[in-house]
């Protein structure tokens, strides 16, 4: 199946609409992604500390701070690297070798247009599946790390502690979890910015789409994000926080899908969303960030866009 090289897909609409350079990178800075970082993790503790349980992610990063002092902020951070880095290539370069592999399924790529809603579903979830292989042992040494003051001094410590006293049990106890948590969020992410693009190109002209200024392409591609970022984050929030549980040691003895049964039951429609507010923040800038950069760095590298079957008009 040929690739479009002219138009890119919805992932590629980043690459597709990438600004020029001067304008886009500034955007993203370091510390903007070290404030998504201290949001994840006032949000964890927000989801795990029945203290922080009515704070607002300003008020609970004071909190801690107050409490355990600013290198708090900084818990967690080397399993978060790390395991995000390695789920997040996983679950990009997946979705575009999903999403071919589907078109290709379905007869090519004039006939998956009628099928794409379901291809950027079926393609988000099976990519974010063998993703979360990767992230699951790191997610838990994040949590316990966060959750627990003096757990360990790092990832390593962190990740070898879990390892010893744990085992392969312990590692990826989080792993139904994580999965209720990340497949909703991969389907936000990908099937959301994908329809957005669709939405806005299809009230364009050919002309006009060709046309496009750096600073209109930047607004449709961070736009998109937003809303994408948005839509990952209330869908995957109620399964976050009960993997935040989990990995905690709370809940009640017996299998996986008892455990997180009875924790939602416990925890009710408001405890299951608490600390959404912080994580929306969080993820629409990282979301729209890295499909901005996704596309920078493609591009850079000279690969292929990917297929793009977004439905041209509304007829």
């Amino acid at each position: 199946m040929a690739e479009n090289s002219k138009k890119g897909t919805g992932t590629d609409n980043a690459r597709a609409i990438v600004p020029d350079r001067d304008l886009g990178i500034p955007q993203f800075t370091t510390t903007d992604y070290g404030a998504f970082f201290l949001a994840d993790v006032v949000k964890t503790r927000i989801q795990v500390d029945p203290a922080l349980a009515r704070q607002s992610l300003l008020s609970g990063g004071r909190y801690i701070v107050s409490k355990e002092g600013a290198g708090a902020l900084l818990t967690g951070f080397g399993p978060t690297a790390v395991g995000y880095l390695v789920q997040g290539g996983a679950k990009f370069a997946g979705y575009e070798y999903w999403k071919k592999a589907l078109v290709e399924a379905v007869g090519g790529q004039k006939e998956a247009v009628k099928y794409r809603t379901a291809i950027y579903l079926g393609g988000a979830s099976i990519a974010e599946f063998f993703a979360d292989i990767l992230l699951t042992p790191l997610e838990a040494t994040r949590i316990r790390l966060v959750s627990q003051r003096n757990y360990a001094s790092g990832l390593v410590t962190g990740f070898t502690r879990l390892t010893r006293e744990e085992g392969i049990r312990g590692l990826y106890a989080g792993f139904l979890p994580i999965l209720c948590k990340q497949i909703p969020y991969a389907i936000g992410q990908f099937t959301v910015n994908e329809l957005c693009h669709e939405i806005v190109f299809r009230s364009m002209s050919e002309e006009t789409r060709r046309s496009l200024t750096s600073t209109s392409k930047l607004t449709i591609s961070l736009g998109s994000g937003i809303i994408a970022g948005f839509a990952a984050a209330i869908l995957s929030q109620p399964a976050d926080t009960l993997l935040s549980q989990i990995n905690k040691g709370h809940g009640p003895e017996g299998s996986m899908a008892y455990r997180l049964r009875v924790l939602a039951q416990q925890a009710g429609f408001r405890g299951l969303f608490a600390g959404l507010g912080p994580r929306m923040v969080m993820t629409a800038g990282l979301v729209s960030g890295q499909f901005l950069l996704y596309g920078i760095i493609r591009d850079a590298l000279g690969a292929p866009h990917g297929i793009e079957i977004h439905k041209e008009t509304s007829k």
